[in-house]
């Protein structure tokens, strides 16, 4: 009876409710228990013992540096497979010494993060539990491993990426010239938005889609034209407001188009979540608020009542009015507070259900605070926008971060790869003929 370290170490990984799970943990107590046996038995038998330590070795071998080589002799020689083989079979096998020195190695090359689970590894007397801790981490340490490889190539592939995207692009637009039409269009549109901005209109609760897209920027006030990297990021913000049916999309953003769908939506989701919690704060006070799982609780049924908003906003929104007033009723009951009156609860429904019309003012407002936040990322990168977070924003803090990080990368990545050809379609856009006999500003 044998086992790969893959179907050993499959049962510390998946989940033990699915039928995979329960089928790779009963594999795995199986192989356990019989190595169990075989060690307990008169004399002892180590044929799985030896296939454990083979593997074991492998496994050492591989989280090894490459100029590590005197670590890896002294592996070969202390782990010899046919040396292991001769001790087993003259009674001589000794598992707990082996075991000792496995750990030492481990606590040797185990990153910080393991060194408490190590440890615990070597309070235990047990052969069995002892091999059975020691895969476990084993492959912890092994994604470890992996994780610090991906990590340090991380900046060559990114680079090679690039290029390959760029070289890729050339040969496209060298057999069609036009390819470049609509990423013109969109450009253009976008140079437009913000030179025709007015101060006024990011304050209007009925804005429209590309008004509401808009970035505030002091261009469009004065005669100065607008930097090209303000033109590109307010081409980017407009993605999202794109409508899903039109076909002219920019070509050079056609292999995102589908995750840009689902950041609208998910932005868009986020829009009327933040709007239901501050309406359901405003009436049911910060002692609900406080509680993170109270929160948490309207964020889910709000989320999961909001799937269909778009096709049929009404009835998702009355569904999440009665759920919500419901959730505040109790709420409120539960921690010895006044529930709401007949009034108050008519009103509460009446304000969330209104949240289903584009043209509420709250959703408005939280609609135009999150494009100003996403804006701000591109400009300012996450890690400076996460400490300007916006209050009014705050109670959806970390799904729009997760938001902001996605756009953000997936934008920036884009401006690496196609930023040449930004570059020269904005210098015929948004600069006066003599500002083009010199250099464009880089993107």
């Amino acid at each position: 009876m044998s086992y790969s370290s893959e179907r050993i170490e499959i049962c510390s990984f998946n989940p033990s409710y699915s039928v995979e799970g329960r089928f790779a943990e009963a594999t795995c107590d199986a192989f356990w228990n019989h190595l169990k046996e075989q060690l307990l038995s008169t004399p002892p038998e180590f044929t799985c013992a030896l296939r454990l330590l083979k593997e074991i070795k492998e496994i050492l071998l591989s989280l090894l540096l490459p100029w590590q080589n005197r670590l890896r002799n002294e592996i070969e020689e202390v782990l010899d497979t046919d040396l292991l083989k001769q001790e087993a079979e003259h009674g001589a096998l000794d598992v707990p010494r082996l075991s000792n020195y496995i750990l030492n190695l481990m606590a040797l090359l185990c990153a910080p993060v393991r060194d408490e689970a190590v440890q615990k590894l070597e309070t235990i007397t047990d052969p069995v539990r002892l091999l059975r801790g020691i895969f476990r981490v084993l492959g912890l340490m092994k994604m470890d491993m992996a994780n610090y490889t991906i990590k340090s190539f991380r900046p060559y592939l990114q680079e090679h990426s690039i290029q390959y995207e760029q070289a890729k692009f050339q040969e496209l637009l060298d057999k069609q010239p036009s390819l470049l039409n609509y990423t013109t269009k969109w450009l253009t549109k976008a140079a437009t938005d913000i030179t025709t901005l007015c101060p006024s209109s990011l304050d209007s609760p009925g804005s429209s889609c590309s008004t509401a897209c808009s970035l505030p920027n002091r261009a469009a006030y004065n005669s100065e034209p607008p930097s090209p990297t303000m033109v590109l990021y307010q081409g980017y913000l407009n993605l999202l407001c794109w409508d899903p049916e039109n076909e002219e999309f920019p070509e050079t953003l056609l292999m995102d188009r589908i995750r840009l769908q689902e950041m609208a939506f998910q932005l868009h989701q986020l829009t009327i979540l933040d709007s239901v919690l501050l309406v359901a704060r405003s009436f049911s006070g910060e002692v609900l608020f406080s509680s993170p799982e109270f929160v948490d609780r309207l964020k889910c049924i709000t989320k999961a009542l909001t799937e269909e908003l778009i096709s049929r906003p009404e009835e998702a929104m009355l569904s999440v009015s009665e759920q919500v007033s419901q959730e505040i009723h109790q709420g409120l009951k539960d921690v010895g507070l006044t529930t709401l009156s007949s009034e108050n609860t008519a009103s509460l429904l009446g304000q969330l259900q209104d949240i289903a019309k584009k043209e509420n003012c709250i959703r408005s407002i939280v609609d135009q605070r999150i494009r100003l936040f996403l804006k701000f990322c591109l400009l300012h990168g996450m890690k400076e926008s996460l400490l300007h977070f916006p209050r009014g924003l705050i109670l959806i803090e970390r799904e729009l971060a997760e938001l902001g990080w996605k756009f953000v990368s997936l934008m920036h990545h884009n401006q690496q790869v196609f930023s040449r050809y930004y570059a020269e379609i904005l210098k015929n856009i948004i600069l006066p003929p003599k500002a083009q006999e010199t250099d464009v500003e880089p993107l």
